[in-house]
């Protein structure tokens, strides 16, 4: 029984990260910004889907779970979403950890690690810092890295569309 239960969890968390990974792929076919997408759930619900926008706002700090942060917190009209799930394409970078710890969520899965985007020069190993110290100890929300087949399909983003984003010193 176990692993039908963990089975049809997996198969959420994977529609929910596929749908993050098409927001990432939005990004960069509208020129909104980088290969980054994240999706907020609360009771299987998708509140807010959204994609990169730095480039398009010319505001560095409007990532993809930044920009889904403030259309969900808009649409509950409320500052915590500590009943909410937050799906990100990548691991989300230490901006955007902060702004999804203020907003008390319960729960955070990523599709790709960041060395995925690092690696092709998106974003920065800023995130390395934030590793080798206690920040993620004293975290109280579950932070989950997925596996199997979306996390390399949510790798290959970067790749598949490296010859497309701009790289302007911007996230």
């Amino acid at each position: 029984m176990e692993d039908v239960a963990t089975a049809s969890n997996e198969e959420r968390e994977n529609k929910f990260l596929t749908l993050a990974i098409e927001e990432a792929y939005k990004a960069v076919e509208s020129g909104d910004g980088r290969p980054f997408g994240a999706v907020i759930v609360r009771d299987d619900e998708i509140i807010a889907s959204c994609h990169n926008m730095v480039v398009r706002n010319t505001d560095p700090s409007a990532h993809a779970e930044i920009t889904a942060i403030r259309e969900a917190c808009r649409k509950l009209n409320q500052v915590q979403l500590s009943d909410c799930e937050i799906y990100a394409s990548c691991e989300p970078c230490p901006m955007c950890y902060g702004a999804i710890l203020f907003s008390k969520f319960k729960r955070v899965v990523y599709a790709a690690r960041a060395e995925a985007a690092i690696a092709l020069g998106v974003g920065s190993n800023s995130a390395d810092a934030m590793k080798h110290s206690s920040f993620y100890e004293k975290v109280k929300m579950e932070i989950k890295k997925a596996e199997g087949s979306v996390a390399v399909i949510a790798e290959q983003v970067f790749e598949n569309t490296k010859d497309k984003f701009v790289t302007p010193s911007v996230a």
